[in-house]
């Protein structure tokens, strides 16, 4: 506990000797305490508790749900408090600690569900829950049994709250009451659920059934909280891989900074506006913050240069979709994103790079991106230019839909920002530094954001990562790789 701060050293030497106070009325002479149902809760809160600290064979993390609220909640049902908290405190021992100080926080976490579980049994015996359990010959007494439930489980949320936003105080100097309004509406809600699979828990242990039947109920009921918990932990890990590669972009191209995850969240709006489900709307969203993701095999002299691009180094420039499918075909969840990574450069008319795919051909997902990423790129403010205003780069992308964007993803668009708008932090400027503009000897009107011409149907204002396609492939091939070398 060498690193820990005094403040927090003191709440948990006060929480370890609330839970020690707790726990002594347990071992008085002629208390009456079930010992053999606190020891089988006791192994059942050890047993979870230890297939939590397991790791899986492919990676980090815990495989199971850890502490198992529905027994820590039976266990107040069924004992008195002095009973229930030491039920609490010795799984919690066994129990997996993610961060350093671990002893410290072991300690904390055993003392602070001491103290939960003896309050909720408090509240559970003051309501005079037990009598409503049933048992010896008597049939449980619903719906009176759930009140007392309901109040147990309030007060298990609360203090629960209350201890972790004292030690978040201490330990981080955060207000206490920003820390509990914060986590009691979320904690609250679960704690009440958790409560009444403790209750259905408690009444088969007292019916003639005996702790077997109970047994048989907390088997699917963890199965299926191992299962909630792979799910949250594997999108964890997901975000954590999305969130590394997009950084790895943003360092090597910092004009662009920030467009990864305008353009995921544009792509957004534009999936819900037509109607995808919620698998596919995460899916874009993936698509538009990796898009660009190929930039990471693009010599960075060629993505930072000011000017414009020489024909070889448009041509390197005009790989990044191929280089960014090859990074993530490897990437199983990002499924659709991946069509969408390698053609959202490609252009209904055929001219786009780097296959050359015209109309329904295109995915997509690609033609969704192609629409948010020239989007973004219109309305941001880079170091070379000022962006432009949003309905200016809306009238843009409509001049060009039908020959460089799909008109029905342009539409949806156009419908999502009348109806969300889109922020002034959603445009905010995308280097790091400004940087001297390029000057040329060419006029204004002539040229493209790097001094290059803009030929005709291609959007004005676009970044380098976009390059104007020539508007007829037999008078100007197509400048990328051909679809005949590259698949």
């Amino acid at each position: 506990m060498s690193g820990t701060p005094a403040a927090a050293r003191v709440c948990v030497l006060a929480a370890v000797l609330g839970a020690g106070w707790c726990t002594l009325p347990a071992f008085a002479a002629g208390a009456q305490v079930p010992w053999g149902t606190a020891a089988l809760l006791t192994a059942l809160g050890l047993g979870c508790e230890a297939a939590g600290r397991r790791s899986p064979p492919g990676g980090p993390g815990p495989v199971a749900a850890g502490a198992f609220l529905p027994i820590l909640l039976a266990a107040a049902f069924l004992l008195p408090p002095s009973a229930a908290a030491l039920v609490a405190a010795s799984g919690s021992l066994a129990g997996r600690v993610e961060q350093p100080p671990y002893a410290a926080r072991r300690i904390w976490r055993a003392a602070q569900l001491a103290l939960t579980c003896a309050a909720a049994s408090w509240t559970y015996a003051a309501l005079d829950g037990p009598a409503t359990l049933g048992g010896a010959g008597a049939a449980p007494d619903f719906p009176l049994a759930l009140p007392p439930a309901c109040a147990a489980a309030v007060a298990f949320s609360l203090v629960l709250t209350a201890l972790d936003g004292i030690v978040l105080a201490a330990a981080e100097r955060r207000p206490v009451h920003r820390s509990v309004y914060s986590i009691l509406p979320l904690a609250l809600g679960p704690h009440v659920v958790h409560a009444l699979a403790g209750l259905m828990t408690a009444v088969l242990w007292r019916s003639p059934y005996g702790p077997l039947s109970a047994l048989l109920v907390l088997l699917p009921m963890y199965l299926s909280c191992w299962v909630f918990a792979q799910y949250h932990r594997e999108q964890a890990a997901h975000r954590a891989t999305i969130r590394a590669l997009v950084h790895a972009v943003d360092i090597k191209d910092t004009y662009t900074r920030g467009h990864s995850e305008r353009v995921g969240r544009a792509s957004v709006l534009i999936a819900r506006e037509l109607g995808m489900d919620d698998h596919r709307v995460e899916g874009l969203r993936f698509a538009g913050i990796l898009h660009d993701i190929g930039k990471l095999g693009v010599p960075t002299r060629v993505l930072r240069k000011d000017g414009p691009l020489t024909p070889e180094e448009r041509r390197i420039m005009e790989l990044h979709p191929e280089y960014g499918h090859e990074i993530v075909r490897g990437i199983g969840f990002l499924d659709e994103a991946r069509d969408a990574i390698l053609h959202h450069h490609e252009r209904l008319d055929g001219s786009g790079y780097p296959y050359g795919l015209s109309g329904s051909r295109i995915p997509e997902f690609a033609r969704v991106v192609a629409v948010a990423d020239a989007f973004d790129a219109m309305t941001s403010t880079r170091s070379y230019r000022r962006a432009r205003p949003v309905h200016a780069a809306l009238a843009e992308l409509k001049r060009c839909a039908g020959s460089q964007f799909d008109p029905r993803m342009v539409g949806a668009l156009d419908r999502a920002l009348r109806r969300h708008g889109w922020s002034e932090a959603d445009t905010a400027v995308t280097a790091d530094e400004p940087r001297e503009p390029f000057v040329s000897l060419k006029t204004p009107e002539s040229q493209g954001p790097h001094g290059a011409r803009e030929p005709r149907g291609v959007v004005p204002a676009a970044r380098r990562d976009m390059p104007p396609a020539p508007p007829d492939r037999s008078a100007a091939p197509l400048s990328g790789p051909s679809r005949d070398r590259r698949r």
